[in-house]
């Protein structure tokens, strides 16, 4: 009985051993803040679901018409902002949108 419980005791150190030395970190989780490539990328995501879930209630009725209008008017130019961002961050050609953005701005 004693020899099963030194085993198992051994057997149990040997794994915490090899999960401590011999597990790889990944670097990404060394990481303290996410880069504004990242951050611009999670929001244009969210911006999308925004608009997404806005076209949902409005087919629901939640919305009036001038209502859903404003609030999607005001999204894309929002996601519009985002993604001439990002295309500044990653030397990208401007898309059509975001030209067009552009130029009703400076207006």
């Amino acid at each position: 009985m004693a020899a099963g419980v030194i085993v198992t005791c051994a057997a149990l150190l040997a794994g915490l051993l090899a999960f401590v030395f011999l597990l790889k970190v990944d670097p990404a989780d060394l990481a303290p803040h996410r880069s504004r490539l990242d951050q611009l990328l999670e929001r244009r995501d969210a911006i999308y679901d925004n608009l997404r879930d806005l076209r949902f209630e409005h087919r629901a009725g939640k919305f009036s018409e001038k209502d859903y209008q404003e609030t999607r008017q005001a999204l894309e130019q929002e996601a519009a902002r985002v993604l001439a961002e990002i295309e500044t961050l990653t030397g990208s050609a401007p898309s059509v949108k975001t030209r067009w953005t552009r130029a009703s701005e400076t207006k």
